[in-house]
């Protein structure tokens, strides 16, 4: 039984085995039972218990609007790699110290914690490993973006998203763009034929970069503070950590996934630390011919924040967005749409209003995570297609199933 305050055995020479938790295909023996309250659903006046694992700026935000706005929820336990930090959430939204849990391996305390749903806020290299204990523990998952940093990983959690169904659990990744009613009205009238046949895709995201220190001996210090973006072990690289966005976009207006990418990247900042170019210029082919040319930057050059996609059809073209217009202009007709506003917040709102009423109604199909894992895949293949100045398939990149194995030498248990 964990009693303590923090899961911080002694420090560990070796790499945490999550070569072994995906070659494992995710089976834990021991989480394997469904909790009977997945399995009945909730009553009208029950309060889902949430266990929370990453309470950095984001997790520490959508706590906050957990507990504020949403009374469904009830936070029982709480974990993050920082003791500090945990020990000062804890105190925040009054969570007990002895269900207060920091390490790489708190997330199991929180698993053990008695709750019916985990919120996973935490660098995506360890998605993979944590959803696949969280869904072995027949707890519900509630997970950001990308779903992993390389292929191995989005694969299992498509795999999850399947046994979730099977295990009557719901599962979903908070992708926001997707969730803007201004947004869902242009991508149908799209799919209604009011522009026509879609020849063109051209997405578009930009933003300031993330702060890139000097490394130290560990890769502690690159865990906080989203430094962990600008590498590719931890947070896969800007494309696939940032990028994501516009590129998810336009997958859900293509409505199917690339076969195909080429293009190229480079690295502009000064004294960059991590590995991760910070531009892009990309360009990716379907089977239906359609062509995607992605755009994305990622400087301190005051340019700021934007998001977008633009369908070009035979008849018109149609816009949507993360920050700025969704609409639908064509010879056909129009769309007058509207101004997307302070979407983090209100599609975050939206996926915690969704995940309840799943978790309530009892609704399993999981409708966001294949999605999700084409768009973290697609990312991948841009990400490598702009690395080899090259052309890269699909069908190849699936093939090679290539790793990425995060040093965890030295960190806390």
């Amino acid at each position: 039984m964990i009693s303590n305050k923090s899961v911080r055995p002694s420090v560990q020479g070796n790499n945490l085995s999550r070569r072994r938790i995906l070659a494992n295909s995710a089976v834990v023996a021991a989480f394997s039972i469904v909790k009977p309250s997945v399995l009945r659903g909730f009553e009208a006046n029950s309060r889902i218990e949430v266990g929370f694992v990453g309470l950095g700026g984001r997790g520490s935000l959508i706590a906050r609007m957990m507990t504020g706005n949403h009374k469904g929820y009830h936070l029982r336990a709480l974990a993050d790699y920082f003791e500090q930090v945990v020990q000062e959430a804890g105190k925040r939204f009054e969570v007990p110290d002895n269900r207060c849990f920091s390490g790489l391996s708190g997330y199991k305390a929180v698993l053990a914690s008695k709750v019916d749903a985990v919120f996973l806020e935490i660098p995506p290299c360890f998605f993979p490993e944590h959803a696949s204990f969280a869904v072995n523990a027949g707890v519900h998952v509630y997970m950001a973006k990308p779903v992993a940093i390389d292929v191995p990983g989005a694969l299992v959690i498509g795999e999850l998203g399947k046994e979730a169904t099977i295990r009557k659990q719901v599962f979903l990744v908070d992708f926001q763009v997707p969730t803007e009613p201004f947004n869902i009205e242009t991508v149908k009238r799209c799919r209604e034929g009011l522009i026509g046949k879609t020849g063109m895709l051209s997405s578009f995201y930009t933003d300031e970069a993330f702060r890139d220190p000097p490394k130290t001996k560990t890769i502690e210090s690159r865990l906080r503070n989203l430094v962990w973006v600008n590498d590719i072990e931890l947070g896969g690289g800007y494309l696939v950590n940032a990028g994501i966005h516009a590129i998810d976009a336009a997958l859900w207006m293509a409505g199917r996934r690339p076969i195909s990418a080429m293009g190229f990247s480079r690295t502009v900042r000064d004294n960059p630390n991590g590995d991760t170019p910070d531009v892009y210029s990309i360009s990716y082919g379907f089977d239906n011919g359609l062509v995607q040319n992605h755009r994305g930057e990622h400087l301190k050059n005051t340019h700021g924040f934007s998001c977008n996609c633009i369908a070009y059809g035979q008849h018109g073209f149609a816009e949507i967005s993360y920050q700025g217009k969704a609409w639908l202009r064509s010879n056909k007709g129009g769309y007058r749409g509207g101004e997307v506003k302070d979407l983090y917040v209100n599609g975050i709102t939206r996926n915690l209003d969704r995940f309840e009423k799943d978790i309530r109604q009892q609704q399993y199909d999981n409708p966001t995570v294949q999605p999700s894992v084409n768009s973290t895949l697609a990312t991948i293949l841009g990400s490598e297609a702009g690395k080899q100045n090259a052309l890269v398939t699909w069908d190849k990149m699936i093939a090679e199933k290539h790793r990425i194995e995060p040093d965890l030498t030295g960190l806390i248990q």
